[in-house]
């Protein structure tokens, strides 16, 4: 291995081709890069046992014009049905829209466009201009049996939209992104479930202007996914964002919602609360598509008050110091901090490379204090709010983190946090270009489980040779919070990372978490939800399914485990 320090990979930056492959599995602006910092390249190139030579040359970079013509084998006469229902240039039968609208953002899904894999992709593609368009095409395929699929922006990591079955998919991120209602009095928004989490956001922060509103507003949902994601994929799937610890999870957000169903229109009313019955709106929300397609949906709106946010960043000597103080700031009753996260210690000797702290003058004051490398842990976040209450819980979040021995590393982190927080994604495809994989996997426990799911997780990663294993807490809570795994491995072989992902999951359930916390269940995560639900809370989900699908048109193949045999439930695990 080269002993050099001043070696420097070319990391690509060129625009890809608008009809590449790379175009297709790059994370979201085509344009936009963000390359490891020198010191966390030395890091990879040394845990991966690299030579300087092997970071010359691209694998793979998927540069090339996809040119593959995939069959189109629907029966012409329903093309010619949705031609007329949406007209000739909302309708695409195209190999790369067809791509575009399946394939999501799971390391499978850039893995197999690396290696120009074309499988489970639509036969048509159709840009519904709004929910009269949805009704008549769920309708004709209900009477027909085609599979229908709905895409939204494209950020799935669970094989969410992929269109195992053919059929078509709706794409409602070209005309179904309007605002609907607001509601000021109310402070409730309606919109199409098309609309980007960008527009969104600006709609809200510039509501004095776009909503005629007497002051601005914010959504309070900022998933990593954010630029690239959609208002009703964030639903569907039961997202969590970044400030979720303060504004909750988008079931906490959601007022009402609309879904388009083969068995009709399911509408509910839109109050903050009532006991009438089960909560229908719980029972739509992560449903993922498979009852319905979800046409509009009303949401909480919050003031937006940037200028009251207070940041901070600790440093605790150990991950059981940094976990407790956690539980004991969301258990204090003294009010929520926005952005809140631990990182346990490989995860922050990542980040002091990643955010420019290794070598600083925090670090070397972090040295002389006994904070050693591979032990000291890492909270960063910031509070939101009222300015006196900001004020309370930033102050309550110092008290008992100096109780831990935490030392301030003041909010200079948070800030480079911030700065990169939705970037970080594009480090994938410079680190794939040279053959390294980095993944996750998330999941929810309570507190007294956590370091079970913790230490056995990581275990069984750090049981491959030559693995980065990080693991953080984005979304805590009184009672629990989730557990956030990053795995990162030399690794360029689709049935290798199918199999390493496979034990992760299985370890995952093993010691008592749940599937998933924020990210849904899709197709990828399916063969285990039996086990984690019970087989007859499964079926509860699949008596709704026969009620608001009895031909099983909507995303089909897998989906939530409502339509999978064991034989199926085996391949997917791989």
């Amino acid at each position: 291995m080269s002993n050099k320090i001043d070696f420097y990979p070319g990391w690509y930056e060129g625009t890809p081709h608008e009809r590449s492959w790379r175009k297709l599995f790059k994370w979201g602006a085509v344009n936009e890069f963000k390359h490891p910092n020198k010191k966390l390249f030395q890091l990879m190139k040394t845990t991966f046992g690299m030579t300087d030579d092997e970071f010359k040359v691209y694998q793979k970079p998927g540069f090339d014009e996809i040119k593959v013509q995939a069959p189109v084998l629907m029966d012409g006469k329903h093309i010619e049905f949705f031609k007329d229902t949406v007209g000739e240039a909302n309708l695409s039968t195209d190999t790369f829209d067809r791509l575009h609208a399946s394939y999501g953002k799971t390391m499978l899904d850039i893995m197999r466009l690396r290696e120009g894999i074309v499988e489970n992709i639509p036969d048509v593609v159709l840009y519904p201009k709004d929910k009269d368009d949805v009704v008549k095409i769920v309708n004709y395929c209900n009477d027909h049996k085609i599979p229908v699929y709905i895409y939204g922006g494209g950020s799935s990591v669970t094989r969410g939209m992929e269109a195992v079955k053919g059929g078509i998919s709706l794409d409602l991120s070209r005309h179904m992104k309007r605002v609907l209602e607001f509601n000021e009095t109310n402070q409730t928004i309606t919109v199409e479930p098309g609309m980007s989490g960008p527009d969104y956001e600006r709609i809200l922060n510039h509501a004095e202007e776009t909503l005629n509103a007497k002051r601005e507003y914010t959504g309070g949902h900022f998933p990593q996914s954010f630029e690239f994601s959609s208002v009703g994929g964030w639903v569907v799937t039961r997202g969590a964002g970044q400030n979720s610890t303060y504004y909750g999870k988008i079931e906490h957000m959601v007022i009402s919602q609309e879904y388009v169903t083969p068995a009709g229109i399911i509408k509910t009313p839109e109050f903050p609360a009532d006991a009438c019955g089960p909560d229908i709106d719980q029972i739509m929300i992560g449903s993922e598509g498979a009852f319905g397609v979800l046409v509009a949906v009303t949401l909480k709106v919050f003031r937006y008050l940037p200028r009251n946010r207070k940041r901070f960043s600790y440093i605790f000597k150990t991950w059981e110091d940094a976990k407790n103080a956690t539980r004991e700031i969301m258990q204090a009753e003294a009010g929520y901090p926005s952005a809140f996260r631990i990182s346990d210690a490989e995860e922050t000797d990542v980040a002091m490379r990643l955010y420019g702290v290794e070598g600083t003058f925090i670090d070397k004051i972090l040295k002389a204090r006994g904070f050693r490398t591979m032990e000291k842990c890492l909270m960063l976040g910031h509070t939101e709010g009222d300015k006196c209450f900001s004020k309370v819980v930033r102050r309550k979040v110092g008290k008992i983190c100096r109780k831990y021995h935490a030392m301030s590393t003041t909010g200079f982190v948070t800030r480079s946090w911030e700065h990169g927080r939705f970037r970080d994604p594009y480090m994938r495809e410079d680190l794939q270009d040279f053959g390294i994989m980095i993944d996750t996997l998330e999941c929810s426990v309570n507190w007294e489980n956590m370091e079970k799911v913790h230490t056995g997780v990581r275990n069984f990663i750090k049981s491959r040779p030559a693995t980065i294993s990080m693991t953080h807490i984005s979304h805590s809570y009184p009672q629990g919070a989730n557990l956030y795994f990053i795995f990162i491995a030399k690794m360029d072989k689709i049935e290798d990372y199918k199999e390493f992902q496979s034990g992760i999951l299985d370890h995952i359930q093993k010691y008592g978490a749940s599937m998933s916390h924020h990210h849904g269940i899709g197709k990828m995560t399916a063969p285990w939800l039996e086990g984690q639900i019970g087989k007859n809370q499964l079926n509860i989900f699949k008596a709704l399914k026969y009620h608001f699908d009895p031909n099983n048109i909507m995303n089909p193949g897998g989906t939530l485990a409502l339509d999978m045999d064991d034989a199926e439930k085996r391949n997917l695990k791989g």
